[in-house]
């Protein structure tokens, strides 16, 4: 078996892209409902949260990591339920999926203040780390 591993700068050229392919008007949504099996396939779960993304949402990697910048909230989610992953879009109109994972609030890819929406209410994502993996 063939395995692939990558320099530190490799891998952080490779997150830095999530800013450069989902460009400055990128949207998170956040769903109910299980997690897609990959971005190409459709959403899934009732969207809970739609937040527009700061245009650079996402500092520069290091290490082969990158973290969340500016803030992340949205003053009154779209519906009630227990938000269980997230999928990033390029835009509004979600034609685009460029990244999708878990969340929580804690040990997950999107860590959120709490999991439980009601219907207008304010929360906050707290942390968003990606990390490149190197088998």
């Amino acid at each position: 078996m063939t395995t692939l591993q990558f320099s530190t700068t490799m891998r952080g050229n490779m997150m830095n892209q999530l800013q450069t392919v989902a460009g400055t008007t990128a949207v998170l949504n956040i769903y109910s409902g299980a997690l897609p099996t990959n971005c190409a396939s459709a959403s899934a779960g009732t969207i809970l949260a739609s937040i527009s993304l700061p245009s650079a949402f996402m500092a520069s990697a290091s290490g082969g990591s990158a973290q969340m910048t500016g803030t992340w909230s949205d003053a009154s989610a779209d519906a009630a339920g227990t938000a269980v992953h997230f999928r990033i879009f390029t835009n509004a109109t979600a034609a685009t999926c460029v990244t999708q994972g878990d969340c929580g609030t804690t040990a997950a890819a999107l860590i959120l203040d709490s999991v439980d929406f009601t219907a207008g209410q304010s929360f906050s994502i707290t942390t968003f780390t990606l990390t490149a993996g190197n088998p």
